[in-house]
């Protein structure tokens, strides 16, 4: 059939909307991956024929070549997903040889009304797409979803592997939508030390916190939020979580609180739900199998056994077996699954008669029944068992991995001792048709994953043998392969595509890390891995962490005999532009620029030396020594960057920052369009020169300069498209660093300066969101400062190290920040750019100050000689204002001088003076005539030509 974006199509509890691609499970969304809907609605076309492997994969994959175990790890999810198999009920079955078919019966419906999806935005929440149909659990689930609009704070307890993430996450995905500002998953299985829950939490809020104020800060956070905290294996860390939840819960009156636990957090205001163990039938029940399979225990032995064997069916000769198999397991949902993933090899009688061997060696001299607890150990021991040595030693080798992880990387771990490549994908395969390894499909590739308790269990037989060490060097080597891979497809593909592939290795490198710099670990390693993981922490805009590393790193490097200068330049460029956005301007972020290039000096590294004179000439630009970062943009010629051509185009890009700061508006208009021409042309994928100074996106940062200098040169309409055009690349790629930028820059102050008083609220608050999130001080503290203008807030604590240039920009906000400082900088010519402002500020000074002596002063003739001596010098002040603004080229500036000495030479009633000296200046212009700037003068001119008419 054809499937019609007008039509939906309906079987079992699902209804599938083709247009949407969107899956309704009774009037809830069921989030599939994208390949699983792409073969669910491939599947639905040609019911119920069968689609052979290789039409599916052409039709799922058309532009790649992928083998045939990427269909069948994608089918596996899409079957889990719809929970194929359940009840006896069969959506999709193998015809061997053959491929594939839908086999449900199903049927159309027209469509009157879309179904609403906003809440399957993923901003909404972080929540993962589900794996597996629940069973077993929808009348708690249904009374948990309405407890929580009454109850706060929940802890679902109980035993290892009794299902309480499934319940806490399928509450949590019924609840998609009820919450105004969403729902976090926080999973503590990762962490160890009890400090890292706080950051960890913050970072899923996008919250950036001092240590100090961790706690506080976020229950300051969340004091406005309507929100769901999902807090999942919290058993490890009790105290902590409880104090955390008390502290959330007394600050925050709309924030509620899932937590998975395998007993109580016995904190203030928590609820308790123990988790039982799914049904069973009673032992001596006479049932058929219809009757049976009302039991939940038996459904998920069922359905799990289906998959690991197609053919598996439930005769009513089966039942009793099948009932003292899921009372001996206790009804624990994993240990089921365990069980069940044996039936192909046992059959359900020699699978009974493997229970009752294992499970008598615990029980003997123990009159009472095994403790849940012990009844999975003993499970997940009799899995274990069962396996090879092979399987044995690669399960317990995976236990290091935290998060998922590929097949290459699988190998790459367990390959070593009695362990040769070959034997790896077997093992793999039998590993996950066993159930103690769990897929994740992602978009582009088969990710693996162990469960928490399969990972402590693997672990903590890792540890039982002298294999630790060599696993976990094993594991860093691994982690700095995918880095070094990651360095190279870097300057090779898109952006959202190498962020799909490298940046779920996170939590693994921070474990290779933190392993290496321990005494146990490989230093040299961690070193080595700090460097070249640089482009992830900048592409994630995790600066702040990436730095603690960086520091750590560089200590044992300059205490080592014989340091690797390379190493030590490369971490030095990654510390001073960490140190720049966490920090500002400081003695210690120069020091890192210095010292790279003196590196790179010594050892003839001349792209080191680009990147080393770039980042100091940023922090130069930041601090307001423009002179110097003009001199050392005319470096990079000398320097040799034109034999390359990505780190010729940078440094053309950098040129235009100096020009334009320096004042020259006319050179850095030419330069900034012949870099946004070279970009057009370019057509490279990467954003950033690799390790070129600090870090921004190339085509953001070259819009973010041209819109500044369009806007001076009296062009506000073009410049706030430019302007518009940068934040919407920096929002699309989702990078922090590069949105801070173009805000403090750029988006932020043109609004403001163009009248757009509410877009500029607007935008302050996304940067300082944006800048709060991504530890981006710097433009945090500036923000801070727009805000004392544009939402008239409080002034901020301290302005930032070596503030030149926010200084100057906020005296082009508001002309009453001028001081004596920068009215020195103006008058030595060091403020460039903001000269003829400040100037301009100082002249609005001197005439306020004569106002106020004029008030104070009862003498007429004092005041009258004060006045003139005040005015005399705020002409002479202005008009050296005007002819700075000329030269410059900005005519922006230009017409607010004239307007300061036209309103002056108004008050003298100097009208004819007034007037010339406005109407040429503002006959310039060709836009822009509704903003404040032109709206003021052309009043002005209107009141200069009635007083000459008059």
């Amino acid at each position: 059939m054809t499937l019609s974006p007008e039509q939906a199509i309906h079987f079992g509890p699902y209804r599938i909307y083709p247009g949407q691609r969107l899956v309704l499970e009774a009037d809830q969304p069921l989030r599939l991956g994208r390949r699983a809907m792409d073969i669910l609605l491939i599947l639905l076309e040609h019911a119920p024929n069968v689609v052979s492997k290789q039409q599916l994969i052409a039709g799922v994959w058309p532009k790649s070549v992928v083998e045939d175990i990427n269909l069948r790890v994608h089918m596996a999810a899409l079957r889990k997903a719809l929970g194929d198999g359940q009840a006896g009920q069969r959506y999709i079955v193998t015809v061997a040889q053959r491929g594939y078919s839908f086999v449900a019966p199903f049927s159309l419906e027209s469509i009157e009304q879309h179904p609403a999806s906003e809440s399957l935005q993923p901003s909404a929440h972080n929540l993962p797409i589900r794996r597996t149909r629940m069973i077993g659990r929808q009348s708690l689930v249904e009374n948990l979803v309405t407890q929580l609009s009454r109850q706060r704070f929940i802890t679902l307890v109980g035993p290892g592997g009794i299902g309480k993430t499934t319940v806490a996450l399928r509450v949590a995905e019924l609840l998609i939508g009820r919450y105004r500002d969403g729902i976090r998953l926080l999973d503590l299985a990762p962490l160890s030390d009890p400090s890292m829950i706080s950051a960890q939490l913050a970072t899923l809020l996008d919250l950036s916190l001092h240590d100090a104020e961790s706690t506080n800060g976020l229950a300051t956070f969340l004091r406005e939020r309507r929100m769901l905290l999902v807090i999942d294996n919290c058993e490890h860390l009790l105290d902590a979580v409880a104090l955390l939840c008390e502290s959330i819960l007394r600050a925050a009156p709309h924030v509620h609180i899932l937590a998975t636990s395998r007993e109580s957090l016995r904190a203030e205001g928590e609820f308790v739900q123990r988790l039982e163990s799914l049904d069973c039938p009673p032992p001596i029940a006479v049932l058929d199998r219809t009757q049976a399979l009302t039991f939940s225990a038996l459904q998920l032995f069922v359905e799990r056994a289906m998959a690991s064997q197609d053919s598996f069916e439930l005769s009513d000769d089966d039942l009793p077996l099948l009932i003292d198999i899921c009372h001996r397991l206790d009804g624990i949902p994993l240990a089921i699954e365990l069980a069940a993933a044996q039936v192909s090899h046992f059959g359900l009688s020699g699978l009974l008669t493997q229970l009752q061997g294992s499970f008598r060696l615990l029980t003997q001299g123990c009159p009472s029944t095994l403790g849940r607890h012990q009844t999975l150990r003993a499970t997940l021991d009799w899995s274990f068992e069962l396996l090879n040595a092979c399987e044995q030693t690669c399960l317990r080798r995976l236990g290091v991995f935290r998060g998922g992880f590929t097949l290459e990387s699988a190998a790459a771990v367990i390959v070593g001792e009695h362990i040769e490549p070959g034997e790896v994908f077997g093992s793999i395969t039998q590993l996950v048709a066993k159930s103690l390894l769990n897929v994740e499909v992602g978009d582009e590739e088969v990710f693996y994953r162990l469960l928490d308790t399969t990972r402590s269990y693997a672990l903590e037989k890792l540890d039982q043998t002298l294999d630790l060490p060599d696993t976990r060097k094993r594991h860093a080597e691994r982690c700095l392969a995918l880095m070094h891979q990651a360095q190279t497809d870097w300057e090779l593909i898109s952006t959202g595509l190498w962020i799909e592939r490298y940046a779920r290795s996170l939590d693994d490198i921070r474990s290779a890390l933190d392993w290496g710099f321990n005494a146990q670990g490989s230093q040299a390693l961690a070193i080595r891995l700090t460097a070249t993981s640089t482009p992830l922490w900048q592409e994630l805009s995790l600066l702040k962490e990436h730095g603690v590393y960086v520091r750590k790193a560089l200590a044992l490097l300059e205490a080592a005999p014989e340091p690797c200068p390379h190493l030590q330049m490369t971490l030095k460029l990654a510390l001073g532009s960490s140190c720049y956005h966490t920090q500002g301007g400081t003695a210690e972020t120069i020091a890192a620029f210095v010292s790279a290039r003196t590196l790179a000096r010594h050892n003839n590294d001349v792209a080191g030396q680009l990147r080393a004179v770039s980042g100091h000439m940023a922090v130069n630009l930041s601090c307001g020594h423009y002179q110097m970062a003009l001199e050392q943009s005319q470096l990079f010629d000398r320097l040799g960057a034109q034999g390359d051509p990505v780190l010729s185009l940078s440094t053309h890009r950098l040129r235009v920052l100096a020009l334009h700061f320096a004042g020259n508006q006319q050179l850095a208009r030419v330069n900034a369009e012949q870099v946004i021409q070279r970009m057009a042309q370019s057509g490279h994928l990467n954003r950033f020169t690799h390790g070129f100074g600090v870090q921004y996106d190339q085509s953001v940062a070259a819009l973010t300069i041209l819109a500044r200098i369009l806007w001076l040169q009296g062009q506000p309409e073009q410049a706030w498209r430019t302007a518009r055009q940068a934040l919407d690349i920096a929002l699309q790629i989702n990078h922090g660093t590069s949105i801070c930028y173009t805000l403090a820059l750029a988006g932020c102050l043109i609004a403001h300066y163009n009248g757009d008083s509410t877009t500029a609220r607007k935008l302050l608050r996304l940067l300082l969101e944006q800048a709060q999130k991504h530890s981006v001080l710097l433009f945090h503290t500036w923000a801070q400062h727009y805000a004392q203008v544009i939402d008239q807030a409080g002034a901020p604590s301290a302005p930032p190290p070596g503030a030149g240039l926010i200084k100057e920009i906020m005296v082009t906000l508001d002309a009453t920040f001028v001081d004596d400082a920068l009215w020195q900088r103006a008058d030595t010519a060091a403020a460039g750019w903001s000269t003829a402002e400040i100037l301009r500020a100082r002249a609005d000074a001197l005439l306020t100050e004569e106002n106020a002596q004029a008030v104070d002063d009862p003498s007429e003739r004092v005041r009258e000689q004060a006045h003139s001596h005040k005015s005399e010098m705020a002409e002479e002040v202005l008009l050296r204002a005007l002819n700075v603004a000329r030269h410059q080229g900005a005519l922006a500036w230009e017409l607010r001088s004239a307007t300061s000495l036209a309103q002056l030479w108004q008050r003298q009633g100097r009208h004819q003076q007034a007037h010339e000296l406005l109407t040429p200046i503002y006959n310039r212009f060709t836009e822009g005539f509704a903003t404040p700037d032109l709206s003021k003068v052309r009043r002005l001119l209107d009141e200069l030509h009635g007083h000459l008419n008059a």
